[in-house]
């Protein structure tokens, strides 16, 4: 009879952790569906920037370099938040240019659309937010310089509970993804 209750039990312990992983998976899954928000870090040029600030581990940070003529420069970083709380990404700002805004560009029917996002970026508890080309990202407007490969572009990341944090993104090649 014990055999039989040992027996029964490690079935059931056994399909309730393949039931967890499933449900993991499922939701890391669904998660990398929605723009940005990914549960690895993606891929990021080498020597990019990272910073910690409390929860929040930012790594992966970098901007392209600029083409001739062209008027703005896109950012791009990962946010890991380590906590038991969200937190949300306000406001970034940079020396480097009159204006900095946070962007999603996604995919309307067959047409490709940017917005800013005014309301910010929410950084969910135990998740990692990607900002990546064509996808989140930073806008950097009237840019006093152009970003020139092998330089670095300083950035003020504000947060909602976090506080800020000052970073210098590299600047990489204009294609590099």
């Amino acid at each position: 009879m014990n055999r039989r209750f040992a027996a029964a039990l490690l079935i059931s312990a056994t399909a309730l952790s393949i039931s967890a992983a499933a449900a993991t998976a499922q939701q890391s899954d669904d998660m990398s569906k929605m723009p940005g928000m990914h549960m690895d870090a993606g891929k990021a040029p080498a020597g990019s920037a990272t910073a910690k600030l409390g929860d929040l581990d930012i790594s992966g940070g970098y901007v392209r370099a600029m083409l001739p003529g062209q008027p703005v420069g896109g950012g791009y970083i990962t946010i890991y938040n380590g906590g038991s709380s969200d937190d949300k990404l306000t406001s970034v700002s940079s020396s480097a240019a009159g204006k900095v805004e946070l962007h999603e560009m996604k995919m309307q029917g067959e047409v490709m659309k940017m917005r800013e996002i005014k309301e910010g970026i929410a950084i969910p508890a135990g998740a990692t937010v990607t900002l990546s080309p064509n996808s989140l990202h930073m806008m950097f407007k009237q840019v006093k310089t152009p970003f020139k490969q092998g330089g670095t572009v300083p950035v003020m990341l504000m947060f909602d509970k976090a506080g800020m944090v000052d970073i210098n993104l590299p600047v990489v090649a204009p294609n590099a993804k």
